[in-house]
């Protein structure tokens, strides 16, 4: 640990944190606002399907497939040093993209995107922990870190809407330019550097393992979640698994591995990364659902759908920031599983919508949803980065946003799955309504509604009453079916983590902690 770092943190290191929350909030708005801009820039630059497709997931392939790396690479190199070289790379390549003349040059800049933010992600969570060394203000200071993460996704549209509507497409990829030059002139004074002592060369053909293991796989899940089950994304999901299975083992023989698997045997860090794995898993899908809803079921435009939705992020942010405080008196153990069990009777809440009940009750248990989803996440996070030692800090993070990539992606496809089955099963097209235009709007609400729009008015609404009835059905189904997965998750973390104290309880408590899990790690076994 830095020795330069007090033991409690002072106003030098929370403004430190605020250089380092900013940029990750702008980072994660970007990612959304893309999808507003697509249109536009597709029109403007005439890129076809193949290249919108590239467009839109180039980034993720990207981030995804470098965060290991980029993790351990901080670990060894001197995290702030990587965060500055990501932060500039991000920056440029942001500029690029704003005012590239090309697909192809757009793809390019989104590559390197998700390059440089595959090294933010992980340089700041770990830097955080450096950071704070005391166990409570670190947990307040990952509760604040995740708000800004997570707060992007519906702060996105509302940016994004309001950009789109006054410059042109490429403004929404300078919204982080100024964050980042504001963290290259601020990190170096700020920042503090950590540099893993003896942490050995990095391994290449590990780096090119983790590679061809982490891209098949997501590029099989996304298609999956885009076009169904078939040979192309099975055969990519196949892959990926062996080259997974031929990383670990190389990982096992190595004296300083690219990842070290021990980390995996302390009962506190596997659980809580599967706890946040399965959130990651149903709440990337769910909030797709949502939003589909309350564009295409309630017809509202995408800035009131927005506004419907900011309940819950002041939900998740009050979540985020009280659970830590919580957390020095009750044990996160228990923490996690009330906080789940609002989120189930949120997703319960989803089970009694139709099409007729309007926006509130899906907004009211959404935001239910995101209240108890707060713990999970923050503490989820601080039990990872508490049980994991601190020259193993970046790696871990770039664990933890990997499992979080994985999920979202899974979640997509598989719930997608179900929901498109069932809106299939249960969609009816009214009489009237040619084979050609039934088949259409049997793919997918939004389908139905492009083909309601061709059709006269009477007949294009008698086509969409079914079709949302279908939707809604769908989104019954999943939400159902979340619900029964965070009750087991939930009984899960208390079972495995009802040991773990409150935050900093008794004197050196979160020091036994640590010594607890940094034997279980180098014995291999839970204790």
């Amino acid at each position: 640990m830095n020795d330069s770092i007090p033991a409690r943190a002072g106003r030098r290191e929370w403004i430190a944190l605020a250089v380092l929350a900013l940029p990750t909030l702008l980072v994660s708005i970007d990612v959304y606002v893309l999808l507003l801009a697509l249109p536009h820039m597709t029109a403007d630059l005439g890129a076809d399907g193949v290249e919108q497709l590239w467009i839109t997931d180039v980034y993720g392939f990207m981030l995804a497939g470098f965060l290991i790396t980029m993790g351990t690479l901080g670990d060894r190199i001197g995290r702030r040093r990587l965060l500055l070289i990501g932060a500039a790379a991000f920056g440029a390549a942001s500029v690029v993209a704003a005012y590239s003349v090309s697909p192809a040059m757009l793809i390019g800049a989104r590559a390197v995107l998700g390059v440089a933010g595959a090294v933010l992600a992980p340089s700041t969570m770990s830097l955080i922990r450096t950071l704070f060394r005391d166990a409570r203000q670190m947990g307040l200071a990952i509760g604040i870190w995740g708000l800004c993460f997570s707060a992007g996704a519906v702060i996105g549209p509302l940016v994004g809407g309001a950009m789109l509507t006054r410059f042109w497409w490429g403004s929404v990829f300078l919204l982080g330019v100024p964050a980042m030059a504001l963290l290259l002139v601020l990190g170096p004074i700020l920042l503090p550097e950590f540099r893993a002592p003896g942490g050995g060369k990095l391994d290449l053909v590990s780096v090119a393992l983790s590679l061809a293991a982490v891209l098949p796989a997501v590029y099989g899940l996304k298609e999956l979640a885009h076009n169904g089950g078939s040979l192309p994304p099975m055969a990519a999901l196949v892959v990926g698994v062996l080259f997974a299975v031929l990383f670990a083992r190389r990982q096992r023989r190595l004296e300083h591995p690219l990842l070290d698997l021990r980390l995996f045997a302390n009962r506190s860090f596997s659980t809580a990364l599967g706890g946040t794995l399965s959130a990651t898993l149903l709440m990337g899908a769910l909030m797709l659902f949502i939003t589909q809803d309350l564009q295409l079921v309630e017809g509202l435009s995408p800035f009131e759908a927005g506004m419907w939705m900011m309940p819950a992020v002041i939900a998740n942010a009050i979540s985020f920031i009280v659970s830590p405080l919580l957390a020095r008196r009750f044990r996160p153990a228990y923490l996690i599983g009330a906080g789940l069990a609002v989120s189930v009777t949120g997703l319960v809440m989803l089970t009694r919508t139709d099409t007729t009940s309007g926006p509130l009750v899906l907004a009211a248990g959404f935001t239910l949803i995101f209240l108890g989803s707060g713990p999970l996440v923050t503490l989820g996070v601080q039990l990872i980065m508490a049980a994991t030692p601190p020259e193993k800090a970046g790696s871990a993070a770039a664990l933890n946003e990997t499992g979080g990539q994985f999920g979202f992606a899974f979640g997509l496809a598989a719930l997608g799955s179900i929901a498109a089955a069932v809106y299939t099963a249960r969609f009816t097209p009214p009489d009237g309504v040619t084979e050609a235009a039934a088949e259409q709007a049997s793919e997918s609400l939004a389908d139905a509604v492009v083909v309601a729009g061709e059709l006269p008015a009477g007949l294009g609404e008698a086509l969409l009453a079914p079709a949302r009835e279908a939707f809604v059905s769908g989104l019954h189904l999943v939400a159902g079916i979340s619900a029964v997965i965070l009750a087991v998750v939930a009984v899960a973390i208390v079972r495995l983590l009802r040991d773990v104290p409150p935050t900093g309880a008794g004197a050196g408590a979160d020091s036994a902690v640590r010594a607890k899990g940094e034997a279980e790690t180098v014995s291999g076994q839970p204790g």
